[in-house]
């Protein structure tokens, strides 16, 4: 990270006739110097579209939060008419930029809340596979026909979300996890049957890349499906019926952890829900299974030795204090407990740790450091995200990147930022060794 390059693009901006025009909204163009310095992303997007961000002004969307649904009616609009894969692919891009632009200059300015922000990238990646997917499936069919089980129901492909996807916690540059089920084997009553697996294996991968490859228009959302049933080796799309014998027979113990904050994203409300409850039991045990414990532990060791070895416990996600701790203290505890407390089984971790304390299950004082160290923590994972639109959670090294992390966190200086900073992570490390007797 670097602040240096953001005068020349301040320079190349003031140079631009809509320079002028962004004029008439004083208190964006106040604003303009800060945000410029904290993401060259943004300002080198509104600099290839420059008209862009005065429209941005212009509508109100810089200055007000997006009502329920606006989004997603936004979307539909800009994907109107559009007749095959290529168009979709660029409109979904040029969609993804303007929203971005306006998530980043909101969040930098603290217009938006931490909460906003990370429900605006989950809605953002939300619609983009649901419509996306529609328009997908629609030529899918009229080429092979629609997927039909052999009592002649047709089928649907129900795309999981994971992760921070599923909890609705996504991060400014993060992938996206996503596992692809569908609900009976068939086949499409088309001309040119094909069985329901193959249909929705070369729909799931026309996703992947709808969504994740990298053009001159940039991408939609990097996806990443190794979470799925056997990881990469195993089928991209997989019937509900293999899902349950793989989850009940041969998964792994850190699968259980993993399976969370699964969410349906796509598919009929009855096959959504078919799909979770098969997944329910699996997840959350009827004992209370203080076995989790033991295999979170072990996780953490192995991802601490990992970082150490790479040198990264500058990682604010997955080094010493980092969110991944304050992930593992709440969900571990949502293993231990949530077969016999139903209430317990949400995604958000905030709404987690708030209900253990509740019952008394963390400390309150817990509770609250926790929670603000997260929204700590991912507010910096945010700024640093937001330099480059680059997936990563590593603190700067360079003094210019970090004096400019430190002033779009609100601190003069580094020092005061790295005090902050330290403290929170010396209390998230001291709970989580609490939990787990590291």
């Amino acid at each position: 990270m670097s602040s240096s390059s953001s005068s020349p693009l301040l320079a190349e901006w003031s140079a631009l006739p809509e320079s002028k025009l962004f004029a008439a909204y004083p208190e964006f163009e106040a604003e303009l110097p800060q945000v410029w310095e904290a993401s060259e992303y943004l300002a080198r997007s509104c600099l290839r579209d420059p008209r862009m961000l005065v429209s941005l002004a212009e509508s109100g969307e810089l200055a007000a939060s997006l009502q329920p649904g606006a989004l997603g009616e936004a979307l539909h609009g800009v994907l109107e008419g559009v007749t095959d894969e290529a168009a979709l692919a660029v409109r979904l891009r040029r969609f993804r930029r303007r929203q971005m632009v306006r998530i980043i200059w909101r969040d930098i300015t603290r217009r938006a809340s931490l909460a906003e922000t990370l429900e605006d990238l989950s809605e953002l990646a939300d619609i983009s596979i649901r419509q996306g997917l529609d328009h997908l499936y629609r030529w899918a069919v009229e080429k092979w026909g629609t997927p039909r089980s052999a009592e002649g129901e047709p089928q649907e492909l129900v795309v999981l979300g994971m992760g921070k996807l599923g909890a609705r916690e996504l991060n400014l540059s993060s992938d996206i996890d996503l596992i692809f089920a569908f609900p009976e084997h068939g086949q499409t009553d088309g001309r040119r049957a094909i069985p329901n697996e193959q249909f929705f294996t070369n729909l799931g991968r026309q996703l992947i890349n709808l969504l994740g490859r990298q053009t001159e228009e940039g991408f939609v959302f990097r996806v990443d499906m190794r979470l799925r049933p056997f990881g990469e080796a195993g089928p991209l799309a997989i019937s509900f019926g293999a899902m349950e014998n793989y989850y009940y027979g041969q998964a792994r113990e850190w699968e259980r952890y993993a399976m969370i904050k699964a969410r349906p994203i796509t598919g009929e409300a009855a096959y959504r829900e078919q799909l979770l409850d098969i997944l329910r039991p699996f997840v959350f045990r009827r004992y209370i299974d203080f076995g989790v414990i033991d295999a979170i532990r072990d996780m953490k060791r192995m991802i601490q030795a990992e970082m150490h070895r790479r040198g990264m416990d500058a990682n604010i996600k997955l080094g010493r204090g980092g969110i991944r701790e304050i992930e593992f203290i709440g969900q571990a505890l949502q293993l231990v407990h949530g077969g016999r407390d139903p209430a317990l089984q949400v995604r958000p971790i905030l709404e987690v740790l708030k209900r253990l304390g509740k019952r008394s299950l963390l400390p309150e004082k817990a509770v609250q450091e926790l929670s603000s160290a997260y929204g700590f923590l991912r507010l910096t994972e945010n700024r640093i995200q937001a330099w480059r639109d680059e997936q990563t959670h590593l603190l700067p090294a360079d003094e210019a990147g970090r004096q400019q992390l430190a002033r779009s966190m609100g601190f003069e200086a580094w020092p005061a930022f790295e005090r902050e900073l330290e403290a929170h992570r010396a209390r998230v490390d001291h709970h989580f060794q609490q939990v787990f007797a590291v």
